[in-house]
C-alpha cells in the first residue's frame, strides 16, 4: 500500500514539473492536456493494476506489463523526436546569431578604421600613434608592470 502513495506522488509531482511554464519555452496546450492525462492514466494504473489487463484484453494484446510496455516505447520515440526537432532549433538559432555577431563586429572595425583615417587624414601634423593602429587591428598592448628588485614589488 505505501509504494502505491508513493508512486501516485511521485507521478504527479513529475506531472507538474514537466507541465509548469517556464520563461524561455512556450508551452502548447496540447502538451499539458498530454500531461494531465499520462498523469491521470499513471494513478488510476498505479490504484487498479487489473484494469491495465483488461484494457490489453480488449485491445488484443496479452497482458497489461505489454501494453504499457508499448505505450512507453512509443512514449520514448516522441520524446527523442522531439528532442531532435528542439536541437536542431537552438542549432539554428545558435548559427544565426553567431553570423550576427561576426557581421557586427565586422562593421564596428571598419568604422574604426574610417575614423581613423579621417582622424588622421584632419591632423596630419600629429605624430604616428602605434597604440591606435593597434586597436584598430583589435588587439591592445599592453606593458607588463616593471618590478623593483629581487623582492618582486611593482614600483
Amino acid at each position: 500500500m505505501w509504494i502505491q502513495i508513493l508512486l501516485v506522488v511521485a507521478v504527479i509531482v513529475i506531472g507538474l514539473f514537466l507541465a509548469r511554464p517556464t520563461g524561455g519555452d512556450s508551452h502548447l496546450a496540447i502538451r499539458r492536456l498530454f500531461m494531465f492525462g499520462f498523469v491521470i492514466v499513471a494513478i488510476v494504473s498505479i490504484l487498479f493494476p487489473q484494469w491495465l489487463s483488461y484494457i490489453a484484453n480488449l485491445i488484443g494484446v496479452g497482458r497489461g506489463a505489454d501494453l504499457l510496455l508499448y505505450a512507453l516505447v512509443l512514449a520514448f520515440l516522441i520524446s527523442v523526436a522531439t528532442t531532435y526537432r528542439r536541437n536542431v532549433q537552438v542549432n539554428r538559432r545558435i548559427t544565426h546569431l553567431a553570423r550576427e555577431i561576426t557581421l557586427a563586429r565586422a562593421e564596428a572595425e571598419d568604422a574604426l578604421r574610417r575614423a581613423a583615417v579621417i582622424d588622421s587624414a584632419a591632423r596630419p601634423e600629429a605624430p604616428a600613434r602605434p597604440e591606435a593602429a593597434e586597436r584598430i587591428e583589435g588587439t591592445v598592448r599592453v606593458d607588463p608592470p616593471k618590478l623593483d628588485g629581487a623582492a618582486g614589488q611593482v614600483g
